[in-house]
């Protein structure tokens, strides 16, 4: 089934979104306020045990099913040597996940997540953005309903990653023209270029964002100019996801770059998502900054490929353990107060 028939239905989603419960919310806070700790005292694990009550609807929420999707897309824009790899590479890791030789292999069984791989059309990379659309608008339709298809209604949490070798170029388009600021202030090391294959970048995204300004600023606009398909999925899952009450975790900055958009046309858009950690990417810090969103962890990684998120898995898992599984004062006969 396709999620979003058109660009106007994508538009009317992302202009009415589905809220948390309140009243599981406020029956989550009571059922913390009863536990067997000093009230707070499991500082931001209580705050995720209340937001997850709140998406699944149930003060004592569970994560019997969790995925962790990851797309892959390759960009016309690495003809301009944004990146350490050649787009081979995007294939190449592709079939490595499939193997299971990936580092979200591991860390997917480890946070007992699903793992579903996406690769987005990689014999045909997007058009190079600092002259043409990167995709059209039935290319990029196609990838925001790919996105979605990832997400079941039975999910208890989706996590979101991505593989694309130049994507990081991309996402500091999508950032710069979502939330302004110079290119510089988005561009990256990506997959570990030197100081002037950085300098590099920055033109690259300076001349598309030129290229395009005079484009409409809609977010369908923005990720299908200078965004790139598996970005776009990422995207479509995200609204998907809220279409549907599922927590979303989000991954580092080219992952998190794909609601960039979103959260320009509606900064409720994140209310359902998580950050699972803040990449040693440059522009990842000031891009949560600008979003809202606190990451869970701060390890120093840059992987991509759902890895951080997948790792923040077991953080989530462990708030709702605890939610669930601990005494309150009166089963266990202990003293509320003085």
């Amino acid at each position: 089934m396709t999620s979003f028939a058109s660009v106007q239905a994508f538009e009317a989603a992302l202009a009415d979104l589905r809220e948390a419960d309140p009243h599981a919310e406020a029956d989550a806070r009571v059922r913390q306020a009863e536990l067997t700790k000093p009230a707070g005292s499991l500082g931001r694990l209580e705050a995720l045990a209340i937001f997850f009550a709140g998406w699944q609807g149930r003060a004592r929420p569970q994560i019997d099913r969790a995925r962790a999707a990851i797309f892959a897309g390759n960009h016309g824009v690495t003809v301009h040597g944004v990146s350490a790899f050649p787009p081979s590479v995007t294939a190449q890791m592709v079939a490595n996940f499939a193997n299971g030789g990936a580092a979200i292999n591991a860390l997917s069984g480890a946070a007992g997540l699903e793992l579903t791989v996406v690769a987005l059309d990689l014999d045909r990379p997007t058009a190079d953005f600092t002259g043409d659309a990167a995709m059209t608008e039935a290319e990029c339709l196609d990838a925001l309903n790919r996105g979605a298809a990832a997400i079941d209604a039975d999910l208890d949490l989706i996590v979101l990653g991505e593989m694309g070798i130049g994507n990081s170029t991309a996402a500091a388009a999508l950032c710069a023209r979502s939330f302004g600021g110079d290119a510089a202030e988005w561009v990256g090391p990506g997959t570990g270029i030197d100081g002037h294959g950085v300098a590099r970048k920055v033109q690259v995204v300076d001349q598309a964002i030129a290229f395009h300004a005079a484009a409409p600023r809609s977010a369908f606009e923005t990720l299908r100019r200078v965004g790139g398909r598996e970005i776009a999925a990422i995207a479509g899952a995200i609204l998907r996801a809220r279409q549907l009450g599922v927590p979303v975790l989000l991954d580092g900055f080219i992952c998190t770059s794909a609601i960039a958009p979103l959260a320009a046309d509606n900064p409720a858009i994140t209310a359902h998502c998580i950050a699972g950690h803040c990449s040693a990417e440059p522009g990842h810090k000031r891009l949560l900054a600008l979003l809202g969103l606190d990451p869970l962890l701060t390890l120093g990684m840059r992987l991509g490929e759902g890895s951080g998120a997948a790792v923040a898995t077991s953080i989530i898992r462990s708030a709702l353990a605890a939610h669930d599984q601990m005494a309150t004062f009166a089963e266990a006969q202990v003293s509320a107060s003085l």
